[in-house]
C-alpha cells in the first residue's frame, strides 16, 4: 500500500466513521451542481419569470454560508455532530424528493434555503470531525472527502440531462419563437451565477409540459442510503435514545490491549492521550468570544486571517470561473460555438474531480504547504498563459484544464496545513470554511459587474488579480507560520497557543 502500516492501522479503526463522512460530503456534492442545468423546467413548474428564478441561487448559495458558520455549534458533542449530519442529509433527500411539489417560487426558494443550510452543515462539521480523528495524518482523508464532492457534482447533472426539456416546457403561442434560445439560456445558467439573461424572453403562462420531477425523485433514492449511513454510525456508537442501553460495546483488541497494560503506563498514556477540555473547532460566534483570546499570540489570529484570505481568493476563483467562462468563450474575441462552449464548465468541474483524486495518494507523499504552494503558483501561471494566448480556443479549453487540477487540492490542502500549524487548537476549520464560503459568493458578484462594465476580457484580468493576492496571502501565511510559537510546556492551559496532544491511537474520541 502506498501509505504506511501506522496511517493503515488508523484508518481502519476508524473505518465506519470516515466512511460516513465521505458518503455525506457525496450528498452535499449531488446538492450543489442539480440547480443551473433544471433551472428552466423548475422556472416552468413555478411558472416564474429568469429573473425571479434565478433568486433560488441567492437562496441556495447565502444559506449554505449561513449553515458553514452555525455548523460549529453542533459540534459540541459527537452525538450533536452525528445527528446533526443525520438530520442534514436527510434534509437534502426530503429536499429533492418535494422539490417536483413546488409550483411557487418563493417555496422553491425556501426549499433550496433549507438545502443550503443542511449544506453547511455538512461541509463544516465533516471536515472537522475528520481532522479531529486523523490530526497530523488527515490531509489524505481531507483529500478523498473532497474528491466525493466532486464525483457528487458531476452525478447529479448527469442523471438531470435525460429529462430536460428540450424545447419549451410551457406552451403557449410564442413557444416558437424561444424554444430557438432554450439551449443558449441553458447552458448560461450554471451553478453558481445565472448570468444576464433579461433580454430573453419566455412565456410565462400556458400548458407545463416537464419530466424533470423523475431526475429528482431518483437524486433522493440515491441520497437515502447517506442518511441511513450515519443512524448506522449512531446505533454502533449507542447514542440512538430508543437503541442504547447502560451497557458499554465491546471492547476492541487494540482498546483491550490498552485496558491490559500495567498501571503505571495506563496511567501515564491516560493522562496523555485524554483530549483537552478546551479544544478548538468552536462555530463562529464561539470563536469570536473574548474568552479565546486570553493569552494568544498576534500570530495566532495572523495564520487564522491569512489562511481565510487564501481561500477566500482560491474557492472565489472556483465560483466565477465556473459562472463565467461559457459566456466569456462565446463572447469576442473567441465566439466559441455556443454548444462547444457549453462544455468548459463540465471540463473545469471534471478537472477539480480528477485532481482531487490524483491528490488522495500524492497527500500522504508531499506536505500540505508544498501541495497549496504548488497550487496557488500553478493558478497563477495558468491565468498569466490565458491572458497571453487569449486568442486561442484550444488554449483555452487546456487552461481550464490545469486550472481545475490546480485548484482541486487547495481548500483540503490548505486546511490540514493550516490546523497543523495551529496544533488543532484554534477554530481554523471554522474561519477557513466561512472564508471560503463568502469568496465564493462575493467575487461572483464583483465579477459579474466588471464583466458588465469593462467588458469578457476583464474576466481573465479579475482572475489574474486574485490569483496574485493568493499567492501574496499565502507567502503572509508562511512568515506567520515561522513566527508562530513552537510546543512548549510552559504555556497555559486555557492558551490558544498552546499544542493540543494527538491520540497516536487513532480512537473515535466521543
Amino acid at each position: 500500500m502506498w501509505w504506511d502500516e501506522r496511517v493503515s492501522a488508523r484508518f481502519r479503526r476508524n473505518l465506519q466513521p470516515t466512511l460516513t463522512y465521505w458518503s455525506v460530503f457525496f450528498s452535499f456534492g449531488l446538492c450543489i451542481a442539480f440547480l443551473g442545468p433544471t433551472l428552466l423546467d423548475l422556472r416552468c413548474q413555478t411558472q416564474s419569470s429568469l429573473s425571479q428564478i434565478t433568486w433560488v441561487f441567492f437562496s441556495q448559495q447565502f444559506c449554505l454560508l449561513l449553515g458553514s458558520c452555525l455548523g460549529g455549534v453542533f459540534k459540541r458533542t459527537l452525538a450533536q455532530s452525528l445527528f446533526a449530519l443525520f438530520a442534514s442529509s436527510l434534509a437534502i433527500s426530503v429536499v429533492f424528493a418535494i422539490i417536483p411539489l413546488c409550483h411557487n417560487v418563493v417555496v422553491l426558494a425556501v426549499v433550496m434555503a433549507v438545502a443550503g443550510l443542511a449544506m453547511g452543515c455538512i461541509d463544516t462539521i465533516s471536515n472537522m470531525q475528520l481532522v479531529k480523528i486523523y490530526q497530523k495524518d488527515s490531509a489524505i482523508f481531507l483529500q478523498a472527502l473532497h474528491f466525493f464532492v466532486g464525483f457528487g457534482a458531476l452525478l447529479s447533472p448527469l442523471i438531470a440531462d435525460p429529462f430536460l426539456s428540450d424545447t419549451n416546457c410551457i406552451l403557449s403561442n410564442s413557444t416558437a419563437n424561444a424554444s430557438s434560445n432554450l439551449p443558449h439560456i441553458r447552458k448560461s445558467l450554471v451553478p453558481h451565477h445565472p448570468g444576464n439573461l433579461s433580454h430573453y424572453d419566455l412565456p410565462m403562462k400556458g400548458m407545463v409540459v416537464t419530466r424533470v420531477s423523475y431526475a429528482f425523485w431518483i437524486m433522493a433514492l440515491i441520497n437515502l442510503p447517506v442518511p441511513i449511513a450515519v443512524f448506522f454510525l449512531l446505533y454502533k456508537e449507542r447514542m440512538v435514545p430508543c437503541f442504547s442501553s447502560s451497557s458499554h460495546p465491546l471492547l476492541s483488541a487494540d482498546e483491550l490491549a490498552m485496558e491490559t497494560r500495567p498501571p503505571e503506563k495506563d496511567d501515564l498514556s491516560t493522562s496523555t492521550q485524554r483530549p483537552p477540555a478546551a479544544g478548538g473547532h468552536d462555530d463562529l460566534f464561539s470563536c469570536c468570544q473574548s474568552k479565546n483570546f486570553r493569552g494568544a499570540s498576534y500570530t495566532y489570529f495572523a495564520v487564522h486571517i491569512t489562511g481565510a484570505l487564501v481561500l477566500f481568493m482560491t474557492d472565489g476563483i472556483v465560483g466565477e470561473y465556473s459562472g463565467f467562462i461559457y459566456s466569456y468563450a462565446v463572447e469576442e474575441p473567441l465566439s466559441v460555438v455556443h454548444k462547444v462552449a457549453g462544455y468548459l464548465p463540465s471540463l473545469f468541474w471534471g478537472f477539480i474531480t480528477l485532481g482531487r483524486l490524483i491528490s488522495i495518494p500524492v497527500s500522504y507523499r508531499m506536505k500540505p504547504a508544498t501541495m497549496v504552494f504548488i497550487n496557488v503558483v500553478g493558478v497563477l501561471i495558468t491565468f498569466l498563459l490565458l491572458l497571453i494566448f487569449s486568442y486561442s480556443v484550444v488554449f483555452l479549453f487546456l487552461g481550464t484544464a490545469s486550472l481545475g487540477l490546480f485548484l482541486s487540492s487547495t481548500f483540503p490542502s490548505m486546511l490540514a496545513y493550516t490546523e497543523d500549524i495551529l496544533q488543532y487548537r484554534g477554530c481554523a476549520t471554522t474561519v477557513l470554511v466561512t472564508g471560503a464560503g463568502i469568496g465564493e459568493m462575493l467575487l461572483q458578484l464583483l465579477v459579474g459587474s466588471i464583466i458588465h462594465d469593462q467588458g469578457s476580457y476583464s474576466f481573465l484580468v479579475c482572475g489574474m488579480i486574485f490569483g496574485g493576492l493568493a499567492f501574496t496571502f499565502y507567502a503572509f501565511l508562511l512568515f506567520f507560520h515561522r513566527m508562530y510559537p513552537k510546543p512548549s510546556a510552559d504555556l497555559d492551559d486555557a492558551s490558544p497557543d498552546k499544542p493540543a496532544v494527538t491520540d497516536d491511537t487513532g480512537q473515535y474520541q466521543r
